[in-house]
């Protein structure tokens, strides 16, 4: 079906938002599409002798605004349209949360969990090779995403390195503090996504101490989400769910605890005094706030009808279709669309440049401060923008994003 192509839910998306601003037909035609896709072949020697050639992706999609950005993932099911559209909902992501940034987005086709310390350092460094012309900190900056993580960033970081000739810390953000990460990097994705959810809960006069809340997906946004929900608002999480399952408790449990039974037994399934629920059965529970924090089209026309929740904070990238867009909007749901909610890890990211620029660095207290202030005006401004237009939430959230860039485009003669 064309509308679960990631890529064709973010032309439609964009599509949608052209008709409200009245985009010349030129403009809109430049901005459906990368400025610049590279494809890659990447040879690495396995540990049993052999050589295996994995297939890779970088794509800039739009850099008026600023070099692009935008994380690399390590999965066995990317393709090049994922990529696309990640690539284009970072443009607007970065756009929205008003960074002098565009957007980009990596990949590569494998599978890290069958793969060796020393097959994933050789693929990183591999992968760098074959992407380090078109990368840098004044063109395009990578970062962790789905399967990745802070060491494969320090093995490309130093890579890029080498090639250059001298140290490039700020070639890659998301690397590990001795190599100058980011003080609030590790939980900066879901935090930003709590700040949106508590303007959000201000807006609609929810008391977040007494709400109910459901996480799909309990990698590092989704734990994270569920863990500073308790701790910042007192707020009880009453199911969450991975890839193989999901557990529910209506007096709710304690989101640590389950992180440390997934650690040890590489699922949330079984943790003791719960009930079992499917990924689909969580999506419908009768919850304050639902947190998509998996991959993208969980939310479709299907079963967008069933969702009962008041908030839907979408941690995850294109978690909902445009069709079940529509319907969530007639119904009620005041949805944080995903490039507003999730910003918070790119907001840090970019916080990593600046200090790596100026070699100078910040406490997590001035990095949550910061990080505050750009994720809570950038709610307000999507939802004045919502009320002006007379739209939802993620249509707004274009509108807003899509109007920065092409004033950029314009002043600088593109168009």
């Amino acid at each position: 079906m064309a509308e679960l192509n990631p890529f064709a839910v973010a032309q439609k998306q964009l599509d949608q938002c052209a008709k409200i601003l009245n985009l010349d037909p030129g403009i809109q035609a430049m901005l459906r599409v990368p400025v610049r896709e590279l494809h890659v072949s990447l040879p690495v020697r396995m540990d049993d002798g052999t050589v295996k050639v994995f297939q890779g992706f970088r794509v800039q999609y739009n850099d008026a605004k600023g070099p692009t950005k935008g994380g690399i993932r390590f999965h066995p099911d990317e393709t090049i349209d994922t990529v696309k559209a990640l690539a284009a909902w970072m443009t607007w992501k970065c756009s929205l949360v008003d960074l002098p940034l565009g957007g980009g987005k990596g990949g590569v086709i494998c599978n890290p969990k069958e793969m060796s310390q020393g097959e994933l350092e050789r693929l990183s460094r591999t992968y760098i090779d074959q992407v380090w012309r078109i990368i840098g900190p004044e063109n395009d900056v990578p970062a962790p995403d789905v399967y990745t993580n802070p060491q494969i960033m320090a093995w490309m970081m130093d890579e890029y390195s080498k090639l250059c000739g001298k140290n490039q810390f700020g070639v890659i953000t998301g690397k590990p503090l001795a190599l100058g990460g980011s003080a609030g990097r590790g939980d900066a994705t879901a935090r930003g996504g709590l700040f949106t959810v508590r303007e959000a809960a201000k807006v609609l006069g929810i008391d977040l101490s007494k709400a109910t809340i459901a996480v799909q997906g309990y990698g590092n946004a989704g734990y994270y989400a569920a863990c500073l929900a308790q701790s910042m608002f007192g707020s009880k999480i009453v199911a969450v769910s991975d890839s193989k399952g999901g557990i529910c408790c209506d007096g709710g449990f304690d989101p640590v605890a389950v992180g440390e039974h997934k650690a040890q037994t590489s699922s949330v399934c079984s943790f003791p005094e719960t009930d079992a629920i499917s990924n689909e059965a969580l999506l419908e529970m009768d919850v304050d706030i639902l947190f998509p924090s998996a991959l993208e089209n969980v939310i479709t026309e299907a079963n967008a009808p069933k969702i009962k929740a008041k908030i839907i904070a979408e941690l995850a990238n294109g978690p909902t279709t445009p069709e079940a867009d529509e319907i969530l909007h007639k119904n009620g749901v005041h949805v944080i669309p995903d490039f507003l909610c999730n910003a918070g890890g790119v907001t840090v990211s970019y916080f990593e440049m600046v200090q790596n620029f100026y070699m100078y660095y910040w406490d997590e207290e001035e990095v949550h401060k910061r990080l505050d202030k750009k994720m809570t005006a950038a709610y307000h401004k999507v939802h004045a923008t919502s009320k002006k237009y007379n739209i939802n939430m993620r249509q707004a959230a274009y509108v807003v994003a899509v109007e920065r860039v092409v004033e950029a485009m314009k002043l600088r003669g593109w168009v």
